[in-house]
């Protein structure tokens, strides 16, 4: 009997040493960000959308390398020449100008307006969200009526009045669309601040003593970022447009510029006899703002899994 006790205890003993000498295979927890990519590479329209996007941008980054001919040059002897021409892939327009080598020079300029015109919208817009929806009262107040005001008027309607304001041109199209924006953001950061402020984190967080601009940058600014995220990829395609239609009206970028608004102002007069010289540049921005939108809608999917499609 003693024997037996003595044999268990020794099992005891081994199997204690062996449970401490194991390895525990715990999986790696991933970042908010590594599942986000994780997520965002499942979605395959997602992914064809980052991919057209990041093809448009290089073909127009590399414009001076890619593009056959000089996008101003003009040509009379070879006007309106169609599709397929051999040394003209894509034909010419009313001047003789080679519609590729302007569509990829105009490539620079309608992207260009896109992003830096979302860019300044949203920085000002968070700023302006930020400080209204944490402090709240009379700054409040008298912030979100002017903002109501602002919104009240159609986007269009608006941006043309400012541009009518201060002159046609690209740089005053271009910051009559970021204006336009400003409002939305605003609205988009206020409602997550008034939602975050009175969370328990926070409230224990101010308890300890943080101050107010520790309080918006370390937990109320990172918070907000999803949904502006997702708004700036979803707005870029919509700035494009927007740009494009000031150029199309005659109010944004001014001939002989190579932009696509004003490629499709030019080619409409010759709809019939040369209807290429505005499809295409219409297919570009078609393509681009839905390559934007799929990514947008990825983001949305990926950074919220309850909005997953």
């Amino acid at each position: 009997m003693h024997n037996e006790l003595e044999n268990v205890r020794q099992l005891d003993t081994t199997s204690d040493v062996e449970g401490r000498n194991a390895r525990i295979d715990v999986p790696a927890q991933q970042s908010p960000l590594q599942e986000t990519l994780r997520r965002l590479r499942k979605d395959k329209f997602a992914l064809l959308g980052v991919s057209w996007l990041i093809l448009v941008t290089l073909v127009s980054l590399l414009a001076p390398l890619l593009a056959p001919y000089d996008p101003l040059e003009v040509n009379l002897r070879i006007r309106l020449l169609p599709m397929g021409t051999p040394d003209h892939l894509l034909g010419t327009d009313d001047l003789g100008r080679d519609i590729l080598s302007r569509l990829i020079w105009g490539g620079r300029i309608s992207l260009l307006v896109g992003f830096l015109a979302v860019l300044c919208a949203m920085s000002l817009g968070t700023i302006i969200g930020l400080f209204t929806g944490f402090y709240g009262g009379k700054l409040d107040s008298i912030v979100m009526r002017f903002i109501e005001i602002l919104m009240a008027f159609p986007a269009i309607l608006l941006a043309i009045a400012i541009v009518a304001a201060l002159g046609p041109g690209l740089e005053h199209a271009m910051l009559a669309v970021a204006i336009v924006g400003i409002p939305y953001y605003a609205r988009i950061v206020r409602g997550s601040v008034l939602a975050l402020r009175e969370r328990e984190y926070i409230l224990a967080t101010q308890a300890l003593g943080s101050n107010h601009w520790h309080i918006i940058a370390a937990h109320l600014f990172p918070n907000s970022l999803p949904p502006l995220i997702i708004a700036a990829t979803l707005d870029v395609g919509w700035m494009i447009m927007f740009a494009a239609g000031l150029s199309f009206l005659g109010l944004g970028a001014q001939p002989p510029a190579a932009e696509w608004g004003i490629m499709l102002s030019e080619g409409h007069k010759f709809i019939r006899l040369a209807p290429h010289a505005s499809m295409i540049p219409g297919l570009a921005i078609f393509l681009v703002v839905l390559s934007l939108n799929l990514l947008g809608d990825g983001l949305r999917d990926a950074l919220d899994p309850r909005l997953r499609r």
